[in-house]
């Protein structure tokens, strides 16, 4: 027995070993394609302290924004009011994730009257595109780097619809007054961090439309330096008009005309968006999915968000799974990585924008996932999984979806006074969306979340095709989590793209199962699989995981993944939050 232990323990060594040389090996063949493969790439990690806090609490990807959230709050402000405070300054201070350009989900709990809506601000394709939007006239395969930078990938921004509707229904405070913080940093300007430095210089002034580029380097093309004095006065201009007029003047006026002829003239392809795109954009209120994990009921966003139904499958698959005490556990990390190719392999046949696709609504059902689990053998890896037939799909059958989704992303956590809550997951797809910059702000390039191609291989039609007035579909899973008792217990969230759904897992599980709390759960090494290979962290820790996992059959290397966890959890004591340590954000409150 000894001896099997000992074999087996060399075997991890050995193998640990291997990995870190490869990832060594690899590091100049990382470097030259990390701004296509990692653009929310890595900038080292800053050790984080579990915070606490009495009455209300923003944890937010920025310490300038999270502080003007916390300004609304303490001035009486409800937590929408504060999420739009935080938005709109992490518009300027982290402007390669998120900002007004771009599109948003947010689920907004009313303590009072015990509900839970879901916002749907997600960025919307012009009536006239088209499915084949991408693809070269010659029909050869599209390429990232200029369909990226160009006018075809940009969608109808949703975030300012999204949280005018919210703050019309919760909101305490004027619009205007939630202008105000974000108006001063503009104009005031804020110093260059470490991390926008570093995203700058990765990805190189050649990347940026003019307008951007003069904006975020110097005259000879280096990004500013840390620690200068970056103002804005075009984005003070903007939020002028729009705190003085409402939402409207971003959707109706200069504004959207401004819009429009920028990406006439956009690099590499024009657009054929059209102000009546934008007038047209509408924010949706959406039933928010939910699903019972060991008596927690986890809620996130449905359609056109993939998040909430994907971590729901996982949940109920590995919930007769005792995954330990332990965190990280071999046996517990194959249950949910297997559970989690299962989930993937689902949401690349079924979801989509459900207005435009008719998503099964048996995906959670109790039967389906009972017959899905007896594909998880405990010894052994799937290499790839096949989607299943849940009940109530579709006739029609959907093709084996061929999606690549960004990493751009941000996300905010806000718990006010009265024990109102919001979590939102903000972007504008890509690092620094498009490139390309209006009236101070970055356009998105969320419109190439959709597939790239309309059919798969076998012909068939692709549920996340593009089509006119579709929403493109996301990964984004803002949730908000209710205790056994029914009250209000966490609020969760990554960036990251496709790996969102892995990150906001990771953090589910290590509170509910392993009993971490909020910062512990956001400090835990990445890990999981989009159903393809074992993803894990870059570094020692995540090179052992690999080892012992390989001893389950599973294969992979291991990767830089930035996630950006931001959480806050209800205890009898108060509140508590956790900021991700490898990005800048900070939790804050009283």
């Amino acid at each position: 027995m000894r001896r099997t232990h000992f074999i087996a323990s060399l075997f991890v060594f050995l193998v640990c070993v291997a990995l870190l040389l490869h990832s060594s090996g690899r590091r100049n063949a990382d470097d030259i394609t990390s701004r296509q493969a990692n653009p929310e790439a890595a900038s080292g990690r800053i050790v984080k302290k579990l915070i606490r806090a009495k009455r209300h609490m923003v944890v937010a990807a920025h310490p300038l924004a999270a502080e003007a959230g916390l300004e609304i709050l303490r001035a009486g402000g409800s937590a929408i009011d504060a999420t739009i405070a935080t938005q709109l300054v992490l518009n300027l201070v982290e402007p390669q994730s998120s900002g007004i350009g771009g599109g948003a989900f947010l689920l907004y709990w009313d303590e009072k009257s015990k509900n839970l809506k879901s916002y749907d601000a997600r960025e919307t394709a012009p009536a006239a595109a088209t499915p084949d939007r991408f693809i070269p006239k010659d029909g050869s395969d599209p390429q990232w780097h200029t369909t990226v930078h160009s006018g075809l990938s940009v969608g109808v921004p949703g975030v300012l619809r999204g949280l005018e509707l919210a703050h019309k229904q919760y909101g305490r405070l004027p619009w205007a007054r939630l202008f105000e913080r974000a108006i001063q940093v503009s104009e005031d300007g804020f110093t260059v961090s470490r991390r926008l430095n570093m995203m700058l210089a990765n990805m190189g002034a050649e990347a940026f439309g003019p307008v951007a580029r003069a904006h975020y380097f110097d005259a000879s093309g280096a990004p500013w330096p840390v620690g200068h004095v970056l103002r804005n006065p075009q984005f003070s201009a903007t939020l002028k008009t729009i705190a003085r007029e409402g939402a409207a003047a971003f959707y109706v006026g200069d504004i959207p005309a401004a819009i429009v002829e920028k990406l006439k003239v956009a690099p590499n392809a024009p657009s054929d968006m059209t102000v009546e795109d934008i007038s047209g954009y509408r924010s949706l209120v959406r039933a928010p999915v939910c699903a019972m994990y060991r008596s927690y009921n986890v809620c996130g966003m449905g359609p056109p968000s993939s998040g909430a139904l994907t971590i729901g499958q996982v949940l109920k698959l590995i919930e007769p799974f005792d995954l330990g005490a332990e965190p990280l556990a071999t046996n517990a990390l194959h249950v949910i990585v297997e559970a989690q190719k299962l989930a993937f392999a689902d949401r690349g046949r079924y979801m989509a924008d459900h207005d435009y696709v008719r998503v099964p609504e048996g995906l959670l059902d109790h039967g389906y996932l009972a017959q899905r689990r007896t594909l998880i053998q405990r010894d052994a890896a799937m290499v790839k999984a096949v989607a299943g037939q849940p009940p109530q799909r579709h006739a029609r059958t959907f093709g084996r979806d061929g999606t690549i989704e960004r990493a751009g992303t941000s996300h905010v956590s806000i718990i006010d006074g009265d024990g109102n809550a919001v979590s939102m997951t903000t972007t504008i797809e890509s690092a620094f969306g498009s490139r390309m910059m209006v009236g101070g702000f970055l356009l998105n390039n969320e419109l190439t979340d959709f597939a790239w191609r309309p059919t798969d291989d076998e012909g068939r039609p692709v549920a996340n095709r593009i089509e006119p007035g579709k929403r493109p579909r996301s990964s984004m899973s803002p949730t908000v989590i209710f205790a056994p008792d029914g009250k209000l217990w966490a609020l969760t969230g990554s960036p990251g793209g496709s790996r969102i759904i892995n990150y906001t897992l990771k953090t589910i599980i290590g509170m509910i199962d392993w009993k971490l709390d909020a910062q512990t759960a956001a400090d835990l090494v990445n890990f999981g699989s989009r159903n393809g290979p074992f993803e894990v962290e870059a570094g020692l820790e995540g090179a052992g995981l690999l080892a012992r996992m390989a001893l389950k059959g599973h294969v992979g290397a291991p990767k830089p993944m930035t996630s950006g966890v931001h959480t806050i959890v209800v205890t009898p004591d108060g509140l508590e939050g956790g900021a991700d340590p490898r990005r800048e954000g900070v939790a804050v409150g009283d």
